[in-house]
């Protein structure tokens, strides 16, 4: 299949309501709004395919992007490669959940997501912790320097309060998955976000929320989810 054929199969996917969801959340012109389920079909399809997925990834519309993610080669990409396609990255579900997903099938995830962490810009920040959070809960604990995660932890606790919007629910999600998915520093992960407490997030034209690490850290543990590991980072 050529970029043209996606393109008019996704459109046939879209739909109006979802659309204006995914606008309300950031996303912009063009995009058809295609739900990510309906997507799976047309995937198995074409399977990996990294020339289509760059051609699919510069149209800039969101949800031709989204669908790059999915047939991408992520073994085939270099650091440069990652750093275009966060360039194109105007939104966090396209930083955190196409871009930092698809860098954390690779082997220079973490080197990359550690600039991203330390760049002080709030989507390369966000889509850096996000990285973490996919490795996290999908590789084994022994991939991990505890060291490291231990001093992520502590920079977390210093800094959320001041960091920018989006890359503050990023942090917060860190300190959740490193508190159920990486047993080594669960206990250190419950403190910080003990320590951290309740973060107030807020958003564009939406009422601001919060996100509390520790409570949802607990509830995780009452539904045994101690310890979760993902099959697979990619739907």
């Amino acid at each position: 299949m050529n970029l043209e054929t996606v393109m008019q199969e996704l459109e046939a996917l879209g739909k109006e309501r979802l659309k204006k969801m995914y606008m309300s959340n950031g996303a912009r012109e063009p995009l058809f709004g295609v739900a990510t389920g309906e997507m799976k079909p047309l995937a198995r399809k074409i399977g990996i395919n990294q020339p289509l997925a760059e051609q699919l990834y510069a149209t800039g519309n969101y949800d031709a992007m989204y669908f790059a993610g999915i047939i991408a080669d992520p073994k085939a990409m270099t650091e440069a490669d990652f750093e275009r396609w966060m360039d194109g990255a105007y939104f966090y579900m396209l930083s955190d959940y196409v871009v930092a997903v698809t860098l954390a099938e690779t082997d220079i995830a973490q080197a990359v997501a550690d600039k991203w962490i330390a760049s002080g810009e709030e989507l390369r920040m966000s889509a850096g912790w996000s990285c973490y959070c996919w490795l996290l809960g999908s590789r084994p604990d022994t991939e991990f320097a505890e060291s490291k995660l231990a001093g992520m932890l502590e920079t977390v606790e210093k800094t959320i309060c001041d960091a920018p919007e989006r890359t503050k629910a990023s942090m917060n999600n860190f300190m959740y998955t490193v508190g159920v998915s990486y047993l080594p520093l669960h206990e250190k992960a419950v403190e910080t976000a003990k320590a951290v407490g309740p973060i107030q997030l807020k958003r564009d034209k939406k009422k601001s929320s919060t996100l509390h690490a520790a409570e949802s850290i607990q509830k995780a543990i009452a539904r045994g989810q101690l310890g979760f590991k993902r099959k697979y980072v990619r739907c």
